[in-house]
């Protein structure tokens, strides 16, 4: 009996093993991509003096990580993460920046930061994010001498304190050969030092002449001094300024002293609505630089017609998400443009390495070059200086801010040569 059971056990068994194997095989559901949150950290001052750029600087970081996050992520393998920024208030001090980058690094194990606005607060920074060996995107910090210190894990989104009037020395060299004579006359600060030292240098390689250089104290209360020595030099170009208030001086007796010549491009006061408020038809043909301003005709097409590609939302698409951010009355300022373009060189740069390792993503950035709406973004290898962006150069015309340089994002041609003091006394404007 015993031996029976044992033979039917073993016949069904086999049975049923058979009947498996003449089963069609069930169809296995492959895996689907995985999505993970990618933080970038940032420390941002949402208070402190300097509240209101780092409030435009972490809005235009959400509008491209918005961007990204719509238009398909950030795609690593079979992973496609979803951008998220964290940050922390640092108050606009340097010691709070230190230890949230400390933070960021060790607590929160970010390993992309994009550094905080000013050179400043950047120049804190990068020590301690070379030490972890994380990235830190420098998109507020323009001084030269951050990237000349060595670190590799630093880079620059926005144009670098050289850069600021170079374009401006462009454009007159190629609207007027015969220009040669130049006046630099500037205020005695860190970062108009460094400014108009590199303009001296680059005008003497375009071959211009200097023939008049001066600095003033910062709050100076007046040039006519240094500005009836100037005028003695003839100059054809006049560079110069610091800050707003001292701009401003600078054009204002400029004008009481009647120096004309065929251009002049100041520092920081022309971008601002208020010089025009405060010298009128004084400030018609002058010139200044801009990192970025709304109405900067850098598009997809622009892009294709320069061979690069674009990536990022066009400044339509910029101005309209910036607006649910901020309110719809908000016009974003140049910090929120360079922030975002910071934000969309990571998402670009890890794409192009499929690492999330700091090290192999710097590597990337060395060959990434791409066009998004702030411009061209590329950075010097070695150093991690951009090199890709231009500065725009704007100009007041009948009594609206102009791009004007570079031809790619102007929104008017050159007024050149600018009205003389007597002509503009007389009602004349730019385009009249």
């Amino acid at each position: 009996m015993k031996k029976l059971l044992v033979f039917v056990l073993v016949g069904m068994v086999l049975f049923f093993a058979g009947c498996a194997q003449q089963q069609p095989q069930q169809a296995t559901t492959p895996a689907g991509p995985k999505e993970e949150t990618l933080y970038f950290g940032a420390p941002i001052s949402l208070s402190g003096k300097f509240a209101e750029e780092g409030k435009a600087s972490l809005y235009g970081m959400q509008v491209a990580a918005k961007w990204i996050n719509e238009h398909g992520g950030v795609k690593v393998g079979d992973t496609t993460y979803k951008i998220e920024i964290k940050y922390y208030d640092d108050e606009s001090k340097k010691e709070n920046v230190q230890s949230l980058i400390e933070r960021l690094a060790t607590v929160d194990k970010v390993k992309f930061i994009l550094a905080p606005y000013s050179s400043g607060l950047t120049l804190a920074a990068a020590p301690i994010a070379e030490k972890y060996q994380v990235l830190l995107n420098s998109h507020g910090g323009a001084s030269d001498y951050i990237f000349e210190q060595g670190y590799y894990y630093v880079v620059q989104t926005l144009s670098p304190a050289s850069k600021y009037q170079t374009g401006f020395l462009d454009m007159v060299k190629k609207l007027d050969p015969n220009a040669k004579r130049v006046a630099l006359v500037y205020e005695d600060g860190e970062f108009s030092r460094a400014v108009h030292q590199a303009a001296k240098e680059y005008a003497e390689e375009l071959g211009f002449e200097i023939v008049y250089e001066k600095t003033y104290p910062a709050g100076a209360t007046d040039l006519s001094p240094i500005l009836n020595e100037l005028k003695a030099t003839n100059p054809d170009v006049i560079i110069g300024g610091g800050h707003f208030a001292d701009g401003q001086l600078l054009a204002k007796q400029l004008a009481e002293l009647n120096i004309n010549v065929k251009a002049i491009s100041i520092l920081v006061a022309p971008t601002f609505p208020e010089f025009y408020e405060a010298l009128g038809n004084k400030a018609e043909g002058i010139c200044g630089p801009a990192q970025w301003e709304v109405g900067a005709r850098y598009t997809p097409d622009v892009a294709d017609e320069l061979g690069v590609e674009w990536y990022g939302p066009t400044q339509d698409e910029f101005l309209a998400m910036y607006k649910e951010l901020a309110g719809e009355d908000a016009v974003p300022p140049y910090q929120a443009a360079e922030a975002a373009a910071a934000v969309l060189s990571y998402a670009k740069a890890i794409e192009k390495a499929q690492s999330l390792d700091p090290a192999k993503v710097r590597e990337a950035m060395n060959g990434l070059k791409f066009m998004c709406l702030y411009g061209l973004w590329q950075i010097d290898p070695e150093t991690g200086k951009q090199v890709g962006h231009e500065m725009d150069i704007i100009q007041w015309q009948n009594g609206e801010k102009k791009i004007v340089w570079p031809e790619a994002a102007a929104t008017a041609d050159p007024c050149y040569p600018m009205p003389t003091w007597d002509e503009k006394a007389s009602g004349a404007t730019c385009g009249s």
